[in-house]
């Protein structure tokens, strides 16, 4: 039998409940209870509990003790301020990352591209979003800096629901052409051209803002 540490009990606890809130099937201002959401998950409380204050700390949880524990409504602001600053370090990554772009990486930023594409066929925006991050995890990786690895694992929580909404839309398709012009540009290892394109790319996020 394989064992599974705590950590990781509250880790899985935390992806199932953020990916339950990015989909929308725990609404904003849904009240949450941590004895349901366990004896959903099959867990105890403790991982429950320990996962519900991660994803405080990620925003997307709000509670009072003694009073109520609950999905954060979507509030523009903190949601605009988080995504100001997630878009600034993808495009920081893949102008520093661009330069030094290997035949390996490319190969990885053709293949997400290429299971972004198949997601979007299939309305599957759950696995256009999972294809997505891996196209620009190249990137991210590749430059090297882990406080921009770091800023953007803190901030992108915040800004998964209009990520969600965006690619459960026709206008995501956009993002495929996007994303080969990014791979065209790491090809000519032109960072500014690079970190331009990303910016663009990121941007088209404001109409679900």
């Amino acid at each position: 039998m394989q064992y599974i540490g705590y950590g990781s009990l509250k880790e899985r606890a935390a992806a199932e409940i953020r990916s339950a809130i990015v989909r929308g099937e725990l609404e904003p201002g849904s009240a949450i209870k941590d004895v349901e959401l366990a004896e959903k998950l099959g867990l105890s409380r403790t991982p429950v509990r320990e996962a519900l204050a991660k994803l405080a700390d990620e925003g997307l949880v709000e509670s009072k003790p003694h009073s109520y524990t609950r999905v954060t409504a979507l509030d523009v602001k903190p949601v605009r301020d988080a995504f100001v600053v997630v878009k600034a370090m993808h495009a920081l990554a893949a102008g520093v990352a661009a330069p030094m772009t290997t035949p390996d990486d490319l190969a990885a930023m053709r293949a997400a591209n290429d299971a972004f594409t198949r997601a979007l066929d299939a309305n599957d925006a759950a696995a256009a979003l999972a294809a997505d991050d891996e196209f620009h995890a190249v990137a991210v990786h590749r430059c090297g800096n882990s406080a921009v690895e770091a800023t953007i694992d803190r901030f992108t929580p915040l800004v998964r629901r209009a990520e969600y909404q965006r690619f459960s839309s026709p206008a995501a398709r956009h993002s495929v052409t996007q994303h080969q012009q990014i791979i065209e540009a790491c090809e000519q290892h032109d960072g500014q051209l690079a970190a331009r394109l990303v910016d663009e790319n990121w941007s088209t996020l404001v109409e679900e803002l």
